[in-house]
């Protein structure tokens, strides 16, 4: 293992957490949940990807159009064209839009009304795209970025008025504090897939976090789950929902929608296989009495 690669670490450590069963009294379980008052499905959501048109054409419109059929709630990033979003709500599913900190707020406070305008579910800003590894702030696709204050912050939250504003790239108690107090409904715990070396396992630090925020908001877990069982461990640490992304990556090449459709179908009913096997019978009643981490 690269010591440094934060990928690797992170799914070390999800290898580590050995699961105890329960069988007496155990029963298929229900697996829908309710997210910022919407009934989905799944806990299982498609993460805030962005420019996925290398993947499959017009990979993001795609990726929703697979969150609608597996009704499950849809993340997305930045577009890789203009009228991307417009596309992408075409498609149906219930749709977060994440805006990169850019370092001119108009930009971010004039996005924040066009996904307003095409009836977004709800808003976000991935906080975690600020700086680069030499030292500098960061640029994505020609555009600055720019670190955000709790006072901005508190200015997007808001801006989005009654829809849930999510805050992705938490992965410490101090920021999900913060989090809580300038009013986001949710965050989503994530390393923002290696952005940083070394970087803490999100699974490491979800029960600490979830314990700081007492249910004060909804938690999301990222980075790292490839199956069913990584989705039981992530929900088991405190986690009330996961984001699925590069898993999602092959499938949305091979057979677009379809294929999305299938895996968050296929990684539900392998989540719903653990649960069974541990004694819970809905999702928001797991808990971390059935894991052991094997040192």
């Amino acid at each position: 293992m690269g010591a440094a690669n934060s990928n690797e670490i992170t799914r070390a450590y999800y290898d580590k957490i050995l699961v105890k069963t329960r069988y007496i009294d155990s029963d298929l379980p229900d697996m829908s949940v309710e997210l910022f008052g919407k009934k989905f499905s799944t806990p299982i959501a498609t993460a805030a990807l962005s420019h996925l048109n290398g993947t499959h054409e017009k990979g993001m419109v795609e990726l929703a159009k697979g969150a609608k059929l597996a009704n499950a709630l849809n993340f997305c990033g930045m577009e890789s064209y203009d009228g991307e979003l417009d596309d992408i709500m075409t498609a149906g599913a219930d749709s977060v839009k994440f805006i990169k900190p850019h370092a001119n707020n108009d930009d971010i406070f004039s996005r924040i009304e066009h996904a307003k305008e095409l009836g977004v579910f709800g808003l976000g800003m991935d906080i975690d795209h600020a700086y680069t590894n030499d030292g500098g702030y960061d640029n994505v696709m020609g555009l600055p970025m720019k670190p955000k204050s709790m006072k901005e912050l508190e200015s997007f939250v808001k801006a989005a008025g009654d829809l849930p504003f999510i805050i992705k790239g938490v992965l410490s108690v101090e920021d999900a504090k913060k989090c809580v107090e300038i009013g986001a409904k949710g965050i989503v715990v994530s390393h923002h897939h290696g952005i940083m070396p070394y970087s803490v396992a999100p699974a490491m630090v979800l029960p600490e976090i979830a314990e700081a925020v007492g249910g004060k908001l909804t938690i999301f877990a990222d980075c790292g789950i490839e199956s069913g069982m990584d989705c039981y461990k992530a929900l088991a640490l405190g986690a009330d929902a996961i984001c699925l992304g590069r898993s999602l990556m092959g499938p949305l090449k091979e057979e677009g929608a379809e294929g999305v459709a299938k895996k968050i179908a296929g990684m539900t009913n392998e989540l719903a296989s653990v649960m069974a096997r541990t004694g819970f019978k809905n999702v928001a009643s797991i808990d971390s009495r059935c894991l052991m981490i094997n040192y």
